[in-house]
């Protein structure tokens, strides 16, 4: 009886098969991307991945800046 409960709540998460599939899709970028950079500059997986993460961390720091540049001149504008 507590597994019927249970699946509503994997509905709303997304999770279930759907969650499953998001995963799978993103490993297959994510190992397309890896690979590319492997490729294209002849280094081993190792180095490729952590190029990759690299990246996706600037990436991320460059978002931050800029949300935080964005909600201090929307600060200013009230």
């Amino acid at each position: 009886m507590a597994q019927n409960t249970f699946l509503p709540v994997l509905a709303a998460r997304g999770g279930g098969i759907g969650g499953i599939v998001r995963w799978f899709i993103q490993i297959v970028i994510y190992d397309i991307c890896i690979t590319g950079i492997q490729d294209i500059l002849g280094v081993s997986r190792m180095v490729a991945l952590f190029i990759f993460l690299g990246i996706m961390l600037l990436i991320t720091f460059a978002g931050y800046m800029l949300r935080k540049k964005m909600s201090g001149q929307a600060d200013a504008d009230i």
